[in-house]
């Protein structure tokens, strides 16, 4: 049988998996930074969780959920997003009770969504987000904005656009939603059929329809920003302050909706805008979901976050040209000639490992110029050559790969003499 990976799925080799260790080694760094400390939560919940904080008029709970019945009949999901598995932990182990708030998070690792795949859009796909959960102030916003940007920046990209929105309160949307139904409900029948199954559960989704875009009736459609009360216009404006504060440029659209229920307030995308990143420019998405863990049974605990994909942030260093330095060079390459030469190669490879050197040796018997081959390959900085000669005097030969210049070691030596060459 010929199998292949699963469709919308991909497997990382490790020419590419160096990258991604990289990715992974910059975000703990900068969440070290804004102190934001590491969760880890299951692959898979209960459906109903993901069905009650996500929303059941989303795509998201209607047509991209992995959904299956376990053993014990229970109906269980693999995880499309990540922030109602953390607000569920947060309410689960009572967080709320920790002395210092709010309670900052992060987390890495793999989400699944059934879509059709795109440049960078996969079915298993890696998110890296944060969740700043117990404060209503509007410069912990600015904070969690900011952290993204950083992430971004520290990467190496440049080409970046953060557009930014307030969807207001619970009494500013249902204004609002009452505005939309009267404008769309006259024209309902124009527009597509996931539109009309929102019109009354969900109108703002009708907005970012992806079918019905060109639809004028969604360009006019009444603005958010004409139902915010005092209290969510202040809110957004001390938002944009402390964003002004920072010095971080960015773009208010009022059209800006994000795909999920549970967003309020702040809501927020990170743009590509460079020429050759594609159709598609959201890197990283996000915004307040207050409420949230009220939802399911734990106290008022507003929150903020935003979740961003690896996969878009690797096309995006590609697209303007800008890739991480490849440390992963060899420090040392033994070459052996010979049974009792391999023997020795052998135990030294112990002793430079145990050293943390980074060396290796050939396993297939080859001759010495397919070793040196295999050296060059591997951009060893160095290789030990032990031949009979080698062997009959207890020392190695020791070429330096850069001018190649070479000298005989004492066996005994060598771990201290490499550690003077590469200063490990």
């Amino acid at each position: 049988m010929n199998f292949k990976v699963p469709r919308g799925t991909q497997d990382i080799l490790p020419s590419e998996t160096w990258k991604w260790q990289k990715v992974e080694k910059l975000i703990d760094e900068v969440c070290e930074t804004y102190q934001y400390k590491e969760i880890r939560t299951p692959m898979f919940e209960q459906t109903e969780l993901f069905q009650r904080l996500v929303g059941e008029t989303t795509d998201v709970v209607q047509k991209e959920m992995y959904t299956f019945t376990d053993r014990g009949n229970r109906s269980m999901t693999l995880r499309p997003e990540g922030t109602a598995p953390v607000v569920r932990s947060y309410v689960e182990h009572k967080m709320f009770g920790y002395p210092d708030q709010p309670v900052k998070l992060f987390y890495t690792g793999p989400m699944f969504r059934y879509e059709r795949q795109q440049a960078g859009r996969y079915r298993q796909f890696v998110q890296f987000g944060v969740e700043a959960i117990g404060s209503n102030d509007p410069a912990i916003d600015a904070e969690v904005i900011a952290l993204a940007l950083d992430v971004y920046k520290r990467a190496g990209l440049t080409e970046l656009k953060l557009v930014i929105n307030s969807l207001g309160d619970t009494e500013c949307r249902a204004s609002h939603k009452k505005a939309l139904i009267a404008h769309f409900n006259p024209h309902i029948e124009e527009f597509c059929s996931d539109c009309k199954s929102r019109l009354e559960n969900n109108p703002l989704r009708i907005l970012d329809c992806k079918v019905d875009a060109e639809n004028p009736l969604i360009a006019s459609a009444p603005s958010l920003a004409d139902y915010l009360n005092d209290e969510s216009a202040t809110y957004f404006k001390d938002v944009l302050s402390y964003l002004d504060d920072a010095g971080i440029d960015y773009e208010v659209d009022v059209t800006l909706v994000r795909g999920l229920d549970y967003y309020n307030h702040t809501a927020f995308e990170i743009m590509s805008t460079s020429a050759g990143f594609g159709a598609i420019t959201t890197l990283c998405g996000g915004g307040r979901y207050n409420g949230l863990a009220e939802d399911i049974g734990g106290p008022s605990a507003p929150g903020i976050g935003f979740a961003m994909s690896i996969e878009r942030l690797l096309l995006a260093l590609e697209a303007e040209g800008k890739s991480f330095d490849d440390e992963s060079a060899l420090d040392v390459y033994v070459v052996t000639l010979g049974d009792e030469a391999k023997r020795i190669g052998v135990k030294l490879l112990g002793q430079l490992r145990a050293a943390g050197i980074r060396s290796d040796t050939d396993y297939l018997g080859r001759k010495m110029k397919a070793q040196m081959k295999s050296a060059d390959r591997l951009n060893a900085k160095t290789v030990i050559v032990i031949g009979e000669n080698e062997v009959a005097e207890d020392v190695v030969m020791l070429r330096n790969m850069a001018d190649r210049a070479q000298e005989k070691v004492a066996t005994q030596d060598l771990v201290q003499k490499l550690n003077e060459i590469l200063k490990v």
